[in-house]
């Protein structure tokens, strides 16, 4: 097993952890400052309830997200904090999240939630959709300047999104999923590892082993958003993703997909295996590999609302 994953699974040394793999991601704004959230427009048709925020939640940019809910829910309804992915497309960001993308199923995720009785929040991350401007290389290095880092500040608006979950009255917070495709995926498993509120994690296509993706050469594989100074010091992908143990976590991979190599996939899952067996929660944690490069056909689609069914 990865020497970066502690033996002494108790709460105590588990948030030890999470406040390590925390103070790696840079300068971070406050993480309790006043949130301040508006509603710019709300729309509704037959099965869903849709509204466009503006969020001023980090202090540097207002962050343009969509809160959605299903049209005839009552009471309080479980929620998924759903992460776009990146495929290089700046512009696209969080309408992945209302309109989809060609290398994702259909009906898009804001809908197909919906329909399975769950609300939805996406944002846009920095330098996408709404917030494109500065490139992403010059939003890394500028940010590395001054002590922050690009990654660390994408999870921090998700984090502070989690916050403005709580504030939500349609919203169960008992009940609170994470999920995303490649740059979304990893945002998934980094939240859940950090946060304790999220209790069911689903990664699409981009749980990386970070050593394996070394040794293959596949860095340029990953844009440089996704690379935190000193990180492999301190933690493997194992040793992260052991922090969402016992809550129920499914990744996907492709056995196509370069961005997660096969070797890479067969050392996490051997490592987590362990550990949910540790917890007492062995079939918490599953990895199911498709025959398909870095997308997401139907059937990874059908496992995904099935694995929410159960555990969400």
């Amino acid at each position: 097993m990865s020497q970066t994953i502690s033996e002494d699974t108790s709460a105590g040394a588990k948030n030890q952890r999470r406040q390590e793999l925390y103070q790696l991601l840079g300068r971070l704004p406050d993480r309790h400052r006043p949130l301040s959230v508006k509603v710019v427009s709300r729309e509704e048709t037959d099965e869903i309830i849709v509204e466009k925020l503006l969020m001023d939640i980090n202090g540097f940019q207002q962050v343009p997200a969509y809160f959605t809910r299903p049209k005839n829910a009552t009471g309080k309804v479980p929620v998924v904090l759903f992460n776009h992915s990146h495929f290089g497309q700046y512009e696209v960001g969080k309408n992945e999240f209302m309109q989809g993308r060609k290398e994702m199923q259909s009906p898009p995720y804001a809908l197909a939630l919906a329909r399975a009785g769950y609300a939805g929040l996406c944002l846009d991350s920095w330098g996408f959709g709404e917030r494109k401007g500065p490139t992403e290389l010059e939003l890394f290095k500028e940010m590395i300047w001054k002590g922050q880092v690009l990654w660390g500040m994408m999870v921090y608006d998700n984090l502070r999104a989690l916050d403005y979950l709580e504030t939500r009255p349609e919203v169960d917070m008992q009940r609170v999923g994470t999920m995303g495709m490649s740059m979304g995926s990893t945002m998934a498993w980094w939240l859940a590892a950090l946060d304790e509120r999220i209790k069911v994690c689903v990664d699409l296509n981009c749980l990386t082993d970070f050593q394996t993706l070394i040794e293959v050469k596949g860095l340029n594989l990953h844009g440089i958003y996704y690379y935190v100074p000193d990180l492999l010091n301190h933690f493997s992908t194992s040793g992260i993703n052991a922090l969402i143990a016992p809550r129920p976590h499914l990744g996907l991979a492709g056995k196509q997909d370069p961005l997660t190599p096969l070797k890479g996939l067969e050392i996490i899952d051997r490592d987590l295996k362990a550990v949910y067996q540790k917890e007492g929660a062995p079939q918490a944690w599953q990895l199911k590999i498709y025959d398909v490069p870095h997308l997401e056909n139907a059937e990874m689609r059908k496992d995904i609302m099935a694995f929410f069914k159960k555990w969400l």
